[in-house]
């Protein structure tokens, strides 16, 4: 089944958007915060926060690839709909879990399919995968964001999924300076795994910094308990 967006809420979206800062390349173009930035690492397009804190919370994946034998919408319906192995830290590997199964999706004329799963690029993240193909180029966004911050970053994903626009030419592949699109005996989606920055695969800071507080707040609780109980025991000695 196809889902297509209303004109009266794409309106809405364009009015609050007015002001939001477009990313373009060779094959796509969305809205996304003011305070990102998205860079070429090899063939993917990295986009993220410029500020450092808030630059590990979420992050923006883009890349394409030359259409081959692999690139049909039943086969990424299949492989959305399984959980994905990752490599986990100190090695071994995980499974991931489907939040959501792969559905299409209509976005400014042209068919997504949408699937979301947990851990299944970086430990303790969510992904929203959106994929799709025309023409001769296969085309995957992917919207990353930590499980403690996913809230928060839910409603700039949301117009920056809204905002997807293909504007890939048909002689993009005759003219390779405007690429970079990957060839097509490569599989959609392998490199966003090794796109993704180290840092984003360590321990939330802030987390541990909030389990810190909390058991210093219990050990002074518990001390004070403590000399309470101490002090009423001398009194009733004294009596």
């Amino acid at each position: 089944m196809k889902y297509r967006f209303i004109a009266p809420l794409a309106v809405i979206l364009l009015s609050f958007s007015a002001h939001a800062k477009v990313f373009r390349n060779a094959y796509i173009a969305f809205e996304m915060p003011e305070t990102w930035k998205c860079n070429l690492e090899q063939t993917e397009w990295v986009c993220r926060s410029e500020q450092n804190k808030e630059s590990k919370e979420a992050i923006i994946i883009l890349t394409a690839k030359e259409v081959g034998p692999t690139d049909t919408f039943p086969l990424y319906e299949a492989h959305l709909n399984a959980p994905i192995s990752t490599m986990v830290k100190g090695g071994g590997a995980a499974q991931s879990k489907v939040v959501y199964k792969a559905k299409n999706v209509t976005i400014n004329d042209q068919v997504w399919l949408d699937s979301m799963h947990l851990g299944s690029e970086v430990p303790n993240y969510f992904t929203r995968y959106l994929a799709t193909i025309k023409d001769k180029i296969a085309i995957l966004v992917t919207f990353s964001s930590h499980k403690q911050y996913y809230t928060k970053y839910s409603q700039d994903f949301f117009k920056a999924v809204m905002s997807l626009r293909v504007i890939a030419s048909k002689n993009l592949l005759s003219k390779p300076d405007l690429g970079p699109i990957r060839p097509g005996s490569e599989t959609l989606g392998a490199p966003i795994g090794s796109a993704m920055p180290a840092d984003m695969y360590q321990d939330n800071p802030d987390a541990a910094k909030g389990s810190n507080k909390s058991m210093l707040l219990f050990g002074a609780l518990l001390l004070a308990a403590l000399g309470a109980l101490i002090f009423i025991r001398a009194k009733k000695k004294k009596r």
